[in-house]
C-alpha cells in the first residue's frame, strides 16, 4: 500500500489559481500537475473560502494565552521534575549504576 502524497501549500495555491483562471480544464490541470481532479476542486474551493481572510483588518490574531494556565503548567512541570529526580535516586541501588 502506498503512502499518500503530501503537497506543499505553495503548490496547492498555484494549482488552485490555475483552476480559477479557467484557461485549462480541471482534467488538463490534473494531468499537467499530476494530481487527481477532485483534489483540484477541493483546493479551489478552499482558496475561494479563505480568500476573504486576506483582506481582514488586523491580519493574523495572536493566540490568546491564559496566564493562570501557564503558571499551573509550570508548577506541574516542577512537580514532575522533582518526582522524576526522586525516583531516579531511589532506583540507583537496585540497578547498580
Amino acid at each position: 500500500m502506498s503512502k499518500r502524497k503530501q503537497h506543499h501549500p505553495e503548490f496547492k495555491a498555484k494549482v488552485a489559481l490555475e483552476a480559477l483562471k479557467g484557461e485549462e480544464t480541471v482534467s488538463e490541470l490534473a494531468s499537467r500537475f499530476g494530481v487527481h481532479p477532485t483534489m483540484i476542486h477541493q483546493w479551489k474551493r478552499a482558496l475561494l473560502e479563505g480568500a476573504s481572510g486576506v483582506f481582514e483588518r488586523g491580519g493574523r490574531k495572536a493566540p490568546e494565552v491564559d496566564e493562570e494556565q501557564v503558571k499551573d503548567l509550570h508548577a506541574k512541570i516542577g512537580e514532575l521534575a522533582v518526582a522524576n529526580d526522586f525516583l531516579a535516586r531511589k532506583l540507583k541501588p537496585w540497578t547498580g549504576k
